[in-house]
C-alpha cells in the first residue's frame, strides 16, 4: 500500500483509508467491523475517518480496534448534536463531543480532529476553532482539521488555523481541484478525500431512489464520459486513481461495511497511477460540461 506524507503533520497515511460512515448507518455488526478492520490493518491501511454523527460508528471502532490504537492514524468529526441537548456548533457542545468521542473510541487522543461542515459565518464567530485548538493543546488530538467544501472549505484554509481539511474530490466533483486544493498544497495541509468513487453513481441505469447518490447520477449523464460507460469493477479503479492522481490529495476515504470490499478496492489500486493522459481527459471533459451550480457536494 502506497503511502504519502500528509502535509506539514509529518503523518505517514496510506493512499487508501476507511470511511466509518456505513457501519454506522447499515447496522454492521461488530463482528463484520472487526473482520473488516483487522484485514484492512493487516494489509497496510492506517487511516480510519468517523464522527459523531455517524450512529454507533464510533463505539464499533472502539469496540473491534482499539487495542491496534498504534497501527492506525484515527480522525473524527465534530460540530452536530447527535443526542446532546445543545444547538450545533455550540462551544460547550463541541467540548463534550471531543470528550464522548474518545470514550466511544477508546482511546486517550485521537490524530485528527476535524470541525464538521460548518459555514463560513461560524468559523468567523472564531469560537470552534478555539475549541479544537483547546483540544489539541490538551492532548486530546495531535492536529485540528476542516472538513466540508465550496467556499466555507475556503474560508477554512485561508484561516490558516488548520493542519487538515477533507473534502469532496471525484469525477463528478471537481470545484476543489481548482477553487480550495492550490491553496491548501500553499499552506501545507494534508488533505483526505471523501467520496472518492463519487458513490459509484455511475452504475444506476436510470435516476437513483437514494438522494444521496443523485445529484452525481445526475452530472455524469451530461458528463458521459467515455471511461465511465461500463459498470465493472475497473472503472471503479479509474475513478478512485483519479482522485488519488489530483495534486495536493494525500489519502482517499471508501466506506463500506463489506469485509471483502476493502481487498477489492486495494486490488484496484495495484494498476498503479492513473496515466497522465487519462486524468487530462477527465479533467478536460468536466472543464467543458460542468455548469456553474456544480460546487462541492457535502
Amino acid at each position: 500500500m502506497e503511502k504519502r506524507i500528509y502535509g506539514k503533520t509529518g503523518l505517514n497515511v496510506s493512499v487508501l483509508g476507511f470511511g466509518g460512515a456505513e457501519i454506522g448507518f447499515e447496522g454492521a455488526s461488530p463482528g463484520q467491523v472487526e473482520r473488516l478492520l483487522n484485514d484492512a490493518l493487516d494489509s497496510g491501511l492506517n487511516v480510519i475517518d468517523t464522527a459523531e454523527c455517524y450512529a454507533n460508528s464510533e463505539e464499533l471502532i472502539g469496540q473491534t480496534v482499539a487495542h491496534r490504537r498504534s497501527d492506525y492514524y484515527l480522525f473524527t468529526k465534530c460540530g452536530h448534536a447527535s443526542g446532546f441537548d445543545l444547538p450545533d456548533w455550540d462551544p460547550k457542545l463541541l467540548e463534550q463531543s471531543i470528550d464522548r468521542s474518545l470514550r466511544r473510541l477508546r482511546t486517550d487522543y485521537v490524530d485528527v480532529i476535524h470541525l464538521h461542515s460548518c459555514s463560513e459565518e461560524v468559523l468567523r464567530r472564531g469560537e470552534v476553532i478555539e475549541v479544537l485548538q483547546r483540544a489539541k493543546e490538551k492532548g486530546k488530538t495531535r492536529f485540528i482539521g476542516y472538513s466540508g467544501d465550496h467556499t466555507d472549505a475556503l474560508y477554512a484554509v485561508r484561516t490558516g488555523a488548520f493542519d487538515s481539511l477533507m473534502i469532496s474530490v471525484n469525477i463528478a466533483d471537481q470545484e476543489a481541484i481548482d477553487l480550495v486544493l492550490p491553496e491548501a498544497a500553499a499552506r501545507g495541509l494534508g488533505v483526505v478525500v471523501k467520496r472518492p468513487i463519487a458513490n459509484f453513481a455511475w452504475r444506476y441505469d436510470a435516476k437513483p431512489d437514494v438522494e444521496y447518490h443523485q445529484t452525481y447520477w445526475e452530472r455524469l449523464q451530461q458528463l458521459d464520459y467515455p471511461q465511465f460507460r461500463s459498470k465493472d469493477e475497473q472503472t471503479v479503479g479509474t475513478a478512485l486513481r483519479f482522485a488519488l492522481a489530483v495534486p495536493g490529495v494525500h489519502t482517499a476515504i471508501v466506506g463500506t461495511k463489506n469485509p471483502e470490499r476493502w481487498r477489492t478496492n486495494a486490488r484496484l489500486l495495484e494498476a498503479g497511477p492513473l496515466p497522465e493522459e487519462t486524468y487530462r481527459a477527465i479533467r478536460e471533459r468536466w472543464k467543458e460540461a460542468a455548469l456553474p451550480d456544480w460546487i462541492g457536494q457535502e
